[in-house]
């Protein structure tokens, strides 16, 4: 039996990236300017037992405290286990989504190992018309996606997700030498199964290189599997997701000038990914072009397709 690290040590230990999304929404001046100057946070999950729920929550009440943004509440599917939990935490919990919409201006959708329950979840937060950000993976695949953001259009909702990998040194990088001068990156991750973590090193490439996938080619379906990507303007990737052994969070990022291996540093990737929330919640509108969320779902759908084995298949 092979002994996988756990989530926390995965995201803890090597090395990391973020992905995301968003869908467009109205909002008034005057509900613009009073989220940006802090406030409150619902938590929403199937179960609030988990190393997303804990840390987002630390991050807000200590590391990030200053910027003002607090949980004020919570509600969860599986409500038994959800509410000794909130109550260990001195966070109310709510028994139906209408008494927690009251005491709060975001919703942040959780279940971070469930994305087949995110539609489900969503429909229940978005007729609010509040800003929502949903954890990765955003659902299991892209027409479900493309489901939530319709339900989010519908109901004048914004809409972010990403994986915690989106902010990292990695796009700093990118963004120093400039993503249009980018020409060819390689990424790896690890974790304990190739459907839950792939979004992470996948995340890493898109959003360096953006939405314009135009093929994938998939090798490996065991504990080693690699995905290439053809991009736009000649412009390549190689994303490697290895569930069977440690394996830091990396990538190489390739211009006309020079080649540069960097790691991912895990010690401060979620107070990154939260500032990144709390920039959502501020503005009220989409910070991660939605079309990059729809692309690394897409990826995924063309990574199940057995021919991409043997050939690239069209994304």
């Amino acid at each position: 039996m092979n002994d996988y690290p756990s989530r926390r040590q995965f995201l803890t230990s090597s090395t990391v990236t973020t992905a995301s999304l968003f869908a467009a929404a109205g909002t008034s001046t005057s509900a613009r300017a009073e989220i940006r100057s802090g406030g409150r946070i619902g938590f929403v999950d199937n179960n609030l037992d988990n190393f997303h729920s804990r840390t987002y929550l630390r991050i807000l009440q200590e590391d990030l405290k200053r910027h003002g943004f607090t949980v004020n509440g919570a509600f969860a599917l599986e409500a038994e286990l959800s509410r000794a939990w909130a109550a260990d935490n001195d966070l109310p919990f709510f028994g139906n989504m209408k008494d927690l919409a009251e005491q709060v201006d975001y919703f942040a959708i959780l279940a971070p190992s469930s994305p087949e329950l995110h539609l489900q979840l969503c429909g229940m937060v978005l007729p609010f018309g509040k800003p929502v950000f949903v954890d990765k993976t955003f659902a299991p695949n892209a027409a479900t996606a493309t489901k939530i953001f319709a339900m989010a259009d519908r109901h004048n909702a914004v809409v972010q997700t990403s994986s915690a990998l989106r902010y990292t040194a990695v796009q700093d990088h990118v963004n120093d030498i400039g993503r249009e001068n980018v020409k060819h990156m390689v990424t790896w991750g690890g974790g304990s199964s190739f459907e839950e973590y792939i979004v992470h090193p996948l995340e890493l490439a898109i959003s360096c290189l953006g939405a314009d996938v135009v093929e994938v080619m998939r090798r490996g379906t065991e504990f080693q599997s690699q995905l290439l990507l053809n991009f736009t303007n000649g412009r390549t990737a190689v994303v490697n997701l290895y569930s069977n052994a440690r394996t830091p969070y990396a990538a190489t990022v390739t211009s006309d000038k020079a080649t540069k291996y960097i790691s991912v540093d895990t010690k401060d990737l979620f107070v990154r990914a939260t500032r990144g929330l709390i920039d959502f919640y501020r503005s009220a509108e989409p910070q991660i072009d939605r079309r990059e969320t729809m692309a690394i779902m897409q990826v995924i759908d063309a990574s199940g397709d057995p021919n991409s084995l043997e050939r690239f298949v069209k994304v």
